[in-house]
């Protein structure tokens, strides 16, 4: 399973917010700056049960400097096998896209949640696309895709599975 960070698991800010979860102090260009971030709500659960039941990635197109430390503080289980930043990426139509054929696994049974389509328009049967997420704290969406997942985790063929979940 590969997970996107930003929007989909945490909001982050160089503006300050007044319940961040964390504040990352991030050099860019010989400057510090204070990054507060939000953890969505449910994330904890979501990534404790992704983790017993995948092997997970996360796959951002955030810069390594920020999407580390920002995900040493997420990530207190270890759920993530495998990190990946921008420069893994491929820069598609002014996009950062997430290429899952370079991950080296079986594409039938690889999933990717990102809240951005943009981001696996090379892979758009493999998604589970999830609602940006900014800072409401009423948000249930992880939470409601945790059976979704453990249904999926037996599947042989997502394609068939994801196939299935679409259809009206």
């Amino acid at each position: 399973m590969v997970i996107d960070l930003d929007e989909t698991l945490v909001h982050s800010s160089f503006k300050p917010i007044n319940n961040a979860d964390f504040i990352v102090p991030v050099e860019i260009e010989g400057t510090t700056h204070q990054v507060y971030v939000l953890k969505r709500p449910y994330v904890d659960e979501f990534l404790e049960r992704m983790g017993e039941l995948y092997e997970c990635v996360l796959f951002t197109a955030s810069l390594a400097k920020y999407a580390d430390p920002v995900t040493d503080l997420l990530d207190k289980g270890g759920v993530f096998r495998t990190r990946l930043f921008r420069e893994a990426c491929v820069f598609h139509q002014g996009c950062y896209v997430k290429d899952l054929s370079r991950l080296g696994r079986d594409l039938k049974k690889t999933i990717i949640l990102d809240n951005s389509p943009a981001s696996y328009i090379f892979h758009p049967e493999n998604a589970v696309p999830v609602q940006s997420w900014f800072d409401d704290m009423g948000d249930t969406e992880l939470l409601s895709l945790i059976p979704i997942f453990e249904e999926l985790s037996d599947s042989e063929d997502i394609y068939a599975s994801l196939g299935q979940l679409r259809a009206p």
